[in-house]
């Protein structure tokens, strides 16, 4: 019997997404700080397993109302103390007066803390309106300001490819922004997102605004889908349907998850690469795999670290 002959395909065949990462970027990780010794030591693991992956620095964050400011503060310290890393430092303006604020910068700056990452900050009471303290800085954009009186930092702020939820309008929101960078901001970091076109258009439409400060996408591996589901929901990113449909039934399926998760995560920075972007913050929530195999991937990789 003869086959009939098959016709010719009509595409070329691609280069897989990873092929042409050759490790041309830099990269860094954020930490929140830990509530009891279990978490401090879950977190020590994570920053000891992607210290040689060489960051540009980590951050730690800082809890609304400053709810965690003296173990942000002990965190960034042991960091700086027995580490090489660049630690950054989260700081907001919420619930604190300026001398308050000043006082805990300059605090960082004794420690060797260099970098900060300057934020308005949530309210300290989830879903009520955010209220500047009378003796405070009253945004991020004075918050930042401030601190350039207080010590040359380096100072990253926040970004919103969606926009802010509490913005009037995506303008607004990218108005504050510019105002931001106008302060001393040296780049904006962006919340976390799931569709390259999201950040991408926002990186176009930053540029046309004359806003000409780095924009390092926040990458949110999905380590926990209900977590992820409540974080969207409380800063305004869209979670596909497609995404969301591609997690379902697998609470019970933690190694199946972490694989989707991986997945999932490393075509969106995969994409983001082949259209030139080449700096990537990663949210770990303390945990350091997902965002360790997606760097590998990336073509970044370990390098001996001085003890």
């Amino acid at each position: 019997m003869t086959l009939p002959a098959l016709a010719p395909f009509p595409y070329s065949d691609p280069a897989p997404l990873f092929a042409h990462a050759c490790g041309d970027i830099a990269v860094s990780f954020e930490f929140f700080p830990p509530k009891s010794d279990a978490m401090a030591q879950t977190l020590w693991q994570s920053i000891e397993t992607l210290a040689p992956l060489s960051p540009r620095f980590v951050s730690v964050t800082y809890g609304a109302g400053g709810s965690t400011r003296e173990r942000t503060h002990a965190t960034v310290e042991r960091i700086v103390r027995e580490t090489d890393l660049a630690a950054a430092a989260h700081l907001t303006c919420v619930d604190a007066t300026k001398e308050e604020i000043d006082s805990v910068a300059r605090a960082y700056w004794e420690a060797g803390v260099r970098h900060i990452v300057a934020l308005r900050g949530d309210p300290p009471v989830p879903g009520t309106p955010y209220q500047p303290h009378p003796d405070g800085y009253a945004d991020a954009a004075a918050l930042v300001a401030g601190l350039k009186q207080v010590a040359p930092f380096e100072i990253s702020v926040a970004c919103y490819p969606e926009v802010h939820p509490q913005a009037s309008c995506p303008e607004a929101d990218l108005d504050n922004l510019k105002r931001k960078v106008d302060a001393g901001a040296d780049r904006a970091i962006s919340q976390f997102f799931f569709s390259p076109e999201a950040f991408l258009r926002f990186q176009d439409r930053a540029a046309a605004a004359g806003i000409a400060a780095e924009i390092v996408p926040g990458i949110l591996p999905v380590s926990s889908v209900a977590q992820t589901r409540r974080f969207a929901g409380q800063c305004g990113a869209a979670i596909p349907e497609w995404m969301d449909a591609m997690f379902e039934d697998l609470d019970d399926h933690p190694t199946a998850r972490q694989l989707i998760a991986a997945t999932v995560a490393a075509e969106l920075c995969g994409q983001l690469y082949a259209r030139g972007v080449r700096h990537f913050h990663f949210y770990t929530l303390n945990r350091a795999e997902l965002a360790y195999a997606i760097c590998h991937l990336l073509g970044v990789r370990a390098k001996a670290v001085a003890r």
